[in-house]
C-alpha cells in the first residue's frame, strides 16, 4: 500500500502579491457561478473566479485568503489560484 500523502500543492497570487504557497489537504474556492471544493486526485480543470475567499485546510490550520476575478486551474494535485487581487491571509489553528 502506499503511504505517501495526499497533500495538494497550493498557490495563491496576484500580479502583485503571494496570498499562499503550501500544501493543504482541501480547498475551496470562490468559481464565477458559486463555492467550489478540491481534493486530492481533482481531475484537471480550470474555472474563473468571482469574488470571495479561498480557504486551504492543512491538518488542523486553515489558510483564508480573499481574492477577486482571476482563474482557477488545477493539474496533477497542484492548485493554481491565479487572482485580480488578492488579500492578506489569515491563518488559524483548530478544525472548522
Amino acid at each position: 500500500m502506499d503511504d505517501t500523502p495526499r497533500r495538494l500543492k497550493v498557490a495563491v497570487i496576484s500580479p502583485t502579491r503571494v496570498g499562499f504557497e503550501g500544501t493543504g489537504d482541501s480547498i475551496v474556492v470562490p468559481a464565477y457561478d458559486g463555492l467550489m471544493g478540491i481534493l486530492y486526485g481533482h481531475a484537471p480543470m480550470m474555472t474563473l473566479l468571482g469574488t470571495g475567499e479561498v480557504t486551504v485546510k492543512d491538518g488542523s490550520t486553515v489558510h483564508r485568503i480573499s481574492v477577486s476575478g482571476g482563474f482557477l486551474q488545477v493539474v496533477d494535485n497542484e492548485v493554481s489560484v491565479l487572482a485580480e487581487e488578492v488579500g492578506e491571509p489569515a491563518s488559524s489553528g483548530g478544525t472548522e
